[in-house]
């Protein structure tokens, strides 16, 4: 077996277990080829051979494994995921361990599963201006961008508490007049965000959706309807109680649900955006379209397991489902 590791040495806050995880490896006999995000080097200059590997390593926070599994979308190579960064959101969805030698076992036998992922254009289609970006778990415009931008300063020092910061430093977000159009049909609304998330767990292992499939070619959109922080008090309320009783209360009027695969956001007052912790330098209006079974992901055994027994209880899904390795 080959392997590819991209290696984004800025993610998070440091990560000294790297080593054990490529020593790990290497005990194995398994080849692995190093390479590392930095300068002006670009995940297409890296992963342009990634064909020749049987699966690529993505080392570093969420946006580091976004932008590679965007890059080797549609391309069948399977990524592993290496939780280097601050919120790590998709390894904490997929439960991916945190210790090194356990993350060498997935990296070299875990199984493979598709799922979706998520492109985002910026701009007017077809201008220069335009341009594409690629994530897996969320992408937002309005307060949770305003937050990822304060935050921007802090996660190399607080860690994952630099979020709490960020809410906190803006208690009155601006407010935006929203018209969203979703596979064609347009909806009109008002809030402080709009969020469309391919999988459900965000930061503290908090679902802000009841369920999201992250392979049935669907997101859902996700407004946030409140005036301040403090209206969005009841919802975190709910979402605490659903992961504590799972009872899956109701979300609350501060929240408006909806699921599109094909969405337009447009807003008044124009808005920030971020994707799975990254803040774009663009606002809206931004265009998010799905790409389903465009990602191969390397998961442990566990969550597989957890999959068979959803299928068992409900009947088949779209659940991301294994695939050969």
């Amino acid at each position: 077996m080959r392997l590819l590791a991209i290696v984004n040495l800025s993610s998070g806050q440091s990560d000294a277990g790297l080593y054990q995880f490529l020593r790990a490896i290497g005990r194995t006999g398994t080849e692995i080829t190093l390479r590392f995000l930095a300068g002006g080097t670009t995940m297409r200059d890296l992963l342009r051979d990634a064909e020749e590997f049987d699966r690529v390593v993505a080392a570093g926070g969420d946006g580091t494994v976004s932008g590679v599994c965007y890059e080797l979308r549609n391309r069948n190579v399977p990524v592993v995921i290496y939780p280097a960064g601050t919120a790590n959101l998709l390894a904490l969805n997929l439960g991916m361990p945190i210790d090194p030698a356990e993350l060498a076992h997935i990296a070299l036998s875990g199984s493979i599963i598709t799922t979706d992922l998520g492109e985002i254009e910026i701009g007017e289609p077809g201008t220069p201006d335009s341009r594409r970006t690629g994530f897996t778990i969320v992408t937002g415009a309005g307060f949770d961008a305003r937050i990822m931008e304060t935050a921007q300063d802090l996660k190399q020092t607080i860690g994952a508490a630099a979020y709490l910061v960020g809410a906190m430093q803006n208690i009155a977000p601006t407010i935006s007049r929203f018209r969203l159009t979703l596979d064609g049909r347009e909806v009109e609304t008002e809030g402080i965000a709009v969020l469309v998330a391919n999988f459900a767990k965000l930061q503290f292992d908090l679902s802000i959706t009841h369920h999201s499939d992250p392979a049935d070619g669907v997101f859902e959109v996700v407004v946030l309807r409140s005036k301040n922080v403090a209206e969005l008090i009841p919802a975190a309320w709910a979402v605490l109680l659903d992961r504590m009783t799972g009872s899956h209360p109701d979300r609350s009027t501060s929240l408006e649900i909806h699921s599109a695969s094909d969405i337009l956001i447009e807003a008044d007052p124009p808005l920030p955006v971020q994707y799975d912790g990254e803040l774009l330098v663009a606002t809206t209006p931004m265009r998010v379209k799905a790409l389903p079974g465009a990602a191969q992901l390397a998961v442990p055994k566990a969550y597989t397991d957890k999959l068979e027994k959803q299928e068992k209880r409900s009947g088949p899904t779209q659940t991301p489902r294994p695939v050969s390795s």
